[in-house]
């Protein structure tokens, strides 16, 4: 009977140790899964912190060639606004020259005068044009005074252009000074 009993105990430790390794490795197993969860979620937060990094690198760099451009556009602006009195002088000068009936010199300075403005242009410089009779705007002119209309048709509209206005580019850098009626 004894050789009985110590069968059974045996066989019993057996089956404690098989339920404790059962045990075991349910723990592992549910360990492990929760690693696997946890992992995923890691990843998971990684390519979102990826893709937000990438978005906002292509907007830094969409951003910076925007600003690039426009820095090129209007990087001679200081120069080209320093011009504009020169180019003021050459045409009150030519307004003079016609009147002394000097051809020779009239053309002369014309051509200077012409040249001047086409390196200019070609730069991205134009004259806003502006003629009396043009109905006066405050976003696009500079109404240096106001005198009485010289008919009822010039009332708040252009009698006089005093200083020719400027655009570089879509960028007005000077506006055309002038006078309206009132």
């Amino acid at each position: 009977m004894a050789k009985k009993e110590n069968t059974q105990e045996i066989e019993d430790t057996q089956v404690d140790g098989n339920l404790q390794e059962d045990v075991a490795t349910e723990k592992e197993a549910t360990e492990a899964l929760s690693e696997v969860d946890q992992l995923k979620s890691d990843l998971e937060a990684e390519k979102d912190k990826f893709l937000r990094l990438f978005a906002e690198f292509e907007n830094y760099k969409r951003r910076t060639t925007k600003e690039r451009l426009e820095l090129f556009k209007t990087a001679g602006q200081e120069v080209i606004q320093s011009l504009l009195p020169v180019i003021d002088d050459f045409d009150r000068a030519l307004t003079e020259i016609e009147k002394a009936k000097d051809k020779e010199l009239a053309k002369g300075v014309g051509l200077i005068s012409n040249k001047l403005k086409e390196t200019l242009k070609s730069k991205g410089l134009e004259e806003t044009k502006v003629k009396a009779g043009d109905t006066f705007d405050a976003e696009l002119h500079e109404a240096i005074t106001q005198i009485p209309a010289p008919s009822k048709k010039m009332v708040g509209k252009i009698v006089d252009v005093i200083e020719k206005g400027y655009t570089l580019g879509d960028k007005i850098i000077r506006f055309p000074k002038v006078v309206t009626g009132k």
